[in-house]
């Protein structure tokens, strides 16, 4: 039988933390600990060369650091908190302080200012987290290449929306893409407010506009046409608007989120070159949710503008009614759009690149327009 050879122990040097190096005539520091062979190393455990000039040398312990607390270090830098990392990583507030401790105390320095207040990294903790976020992102990375070397599709991907977009286009793709990519998870988060995709570590998003952040990629699904309907219900009672001017005087439902404007801008369909006309809109409610101005307004509480897609099937079943048919309509601009937006990376990872392309794939007929990138 083969015997199977130990690592051999480490070495004086490296049971010092590199005292045996000497730069600056100093024997306790050096830029580099001595490399370790991967084979040497725990799975659990990840080989950290530190800077010295900013982090003294430690105790062999030092030198192997358990991920999980680099985890949860690089979690509460980018949420913010302690507070904001244990909600995401599921763990305790109590959890995560201790996971940050050791890792300090390991390190033999401090990673953090913290106050009542804010948390601010150190001098220390900005170099090291800048260095160790790199590491585990690349260790993510090849971990997902192994896991689907297989050609299995697995592990998380998340993905942000707005609530109308995400309920009325994303959810009724799932059961197709979990029948396609089972081993595949998804986390899905669906909100009015912008969400930071790099910051809150968000894999893909579907939004209404493209970002001005140049660190995402940009794919134009296809336009955003918006309609002016009322229901059934509202027209008997009120009787219907003949041309858009008529709305000014009407009590409409409005959108209230950051570039939807106080009016409404209306221009003939099929004509060239048409005139513009803005018509100032009132009323008593507004919302940020669509759904909760498509739930008002089927309920016959005033005209309102929202995305054709959104109100499509009230309309088809006679719940909803096209008040101008004949035109095109926005609150904000004509070129809108639907983007999907993910992080550039030089390595996207896979399980990533398949949720873009399926959703690419679903959407695009849809709504009706070829794809336009714009990284």
């Amino acid at each position: 039988m083969r015997r199977i050879q130990r690592p051999r122990r480490p070495t004086a040097a490296m049971r010092d933390g590199g005292a045996g190096c000497k730069e600056n005539g100093k024997s306790n520091t050096c830029r580099e600990f001595p490399r370790v062979p991967l084979q040497h190393t725990a799975v659990s455990a990840q080989w950290i060369a530190v800077d010295c000039a900013t982090i003294p040398a430690r105790s062999f312990r030092a030198l192997f650091m358990d991920t999980q607390h680099l985890r949860t270090f690089i979690e509460v830098v980018r949420q913010g908190s302690f507070a904001g990392a244990a909600r995401r990583l599921d763990m305790a507030s109590s959890q995560v302080t201790r996971a940050v401790a050791a890792l300090e105390t390991d390190l033999g320095t401090r990673l953090m200012h913290r106050t009542t207040r804010k948390l601010t990294l150190t001098e220390s903790g900005a170099a090291y987290f800048g260095r160790v976020s790199t590491l585990m992102d690349e260790l993510d990375a090849a971990a997902d290449d192994a896991r689907t070397s297989t050609g299995e599709i697995r592990g998380m991907v998340r993905l942000t929306a707005s609530v109308a977009l995400g309920q009325k286009l994303v959810v009724p793709l799932l059961e197709k893409l979990h029948r396609q990519h089972p081993g595949l998870q998804l986390e899905l988060r669906f909100s009015d407010l912008v969400v930071d995709l790099v910051g809150q570590q968000v894999d893909v998003a579907l939004r209404q506009s493209p970002s001005i952040d140049e660190s995402l990629v940009g794919l134009q699904l296809g336009p955003l046409r918006f309609r002016v309907c009322a229901s059934p219900n509202y027209l008997t009672n009120h009787g219907r608007p003949e041309i858009p001017a008529d709305l000014s005087h009407r009590d409409c439902l409005r959108i209230a989120l950051p570039g939807f404007h106080s009016a409404w801008s209306f221009r003939r369909r099929g004509v060239a070159d048409a005139d513009v006309e803005v018509v100032p809109i009132g009323g008593w409610l507004s919302a940020s949710s669509s759904m909760s101005l498509l739930a008002s307004a089927v309920d016959g509480l005033g005209p309102v503008l929202l995305a054709d897609w959104l109100v499509e099937a009230d309309i088809r079943t006679g719940r909803l009614v096209d008040l101008f048919p004949g035109y095109e309509v926005t609150s904000t601009h004509f070129d809108n759009a639907v983007w999907l937006l993910y992080a550039s990376r030089d390595h996207l990872p896979r399980r990533v690149r398949v949720v873009v392309d399926f959703l690419r794939t679903e959407l695009q007929p849809l709504l009706g327009a070829p794809a336009l990138c714009i990284p």
